[in-house]
């Protein structure tokens, strides 16, 4: 299994910080970036080969390749996406399905959490309730949910029945935080439904590729991560709370 970043996004909410880097490089915690925070996370659960999909501002991430290989020992796998300033990321991630075929851990670039994200997926990864799982979700099913949030509803047997934003916070079980297992024989049918998704609207995002095969018959569960303190980073009110959080992870 390897990790994965994807590290595409513009992140034009973030100005003047993604004038000049990705969503992923904006620091968090002095130089730290989020990048960082999730090569670090990979790196302690041994997951030392890590491919990063880049798009937007790629040549930052490149410049650091090297550093950032030697400071976390980690190798790193660059996957461009040519389209990263004009369409979502459900092709961020089919691009780099023949990576995702060895299965992956799979990590968005704008999220800042603890490395206990990581564990937990692994963990469940080896429970025998997750034995049929092809995919597997980091959810966080304990904090009060707004309309912004990425929801899942899931069936009595814990298998994934919707997942999006356009859902009424009271009827979701949880948010998807960005973080993902993906086991090597859902990559082939992963990989189909996001070509699917992305075809029928390039703007749609990689987790509208999870319904498709959710919709399809694939086997989709999610793991709880508990009462973790995390955020995604898509403004400057996130960017702050970041900088709460990440100095204590």
């Amino acid at each position: 299994m390897i990790g994965m970043v994807l590290a595409a996004g513009a992140g034009r909410r973030l100005r003047p910080y993604t004038d000049t880097l990705p969503k992923a490089l904006v620091p968090v915690d002095g130089e730290t970036t989020i990048f960082d925070i999730a090569l670090r996370n990979l790196a302690k659960v041994g997951l030392t080969e890590v491919v990063v999909v880049v798009g937007y501002r790629a040549e930052a991430v490149e410049v650091r390749k090297a550093a950032l290989e030697e400071k976390y020992g980690v190798t790193l796998t660059l996957v461009h996406n040519d389209k990263a300033e004009e369409w979502n990321n459900a092709y961020s991630l089919w691009l780099a399905r023949e990576h995702f075929a060895r299965g992956a851990l799979l990590v968005n670039g704008d999220t800042v959490h603890p490395v206990s994200v990581e564990q937990t997926l692994l963990a469940a990864a080896q429970d025998e309730k997750y034995a049929d799982a092809g995919i597997i979700l980091a959810l966080d099913d304990q904090k009060k949910l707004a309309d912004e949030e990425m929801k899942a509803i899931f069936t009595e047997d814990g298998l994934l029945q919707k997942i999006t934003k356009l859902m009424d916070p009271e009827t979701a079980h949880g948010e998807y935080i960005g973080a993902t297992l993906i086991r090597p024989e859902a990559a082939e049918a992963l990989a189909d439904a996001l070509k699917t998704t992305f075809e029928s609207d390039p703007n749609r995002f990689y987790e509208d590729g999870y319904q498709v095969l959710a919709d399809r018959g694939g086997v989709i569960r999610g793991a709880s991560i508990g009462n973790v303190s995390w955020v995604e980073v898509d403004n400057h009110d996130d960017l702050a709370r970041a900088r709460e959080i990440a100095c204590h992870y």
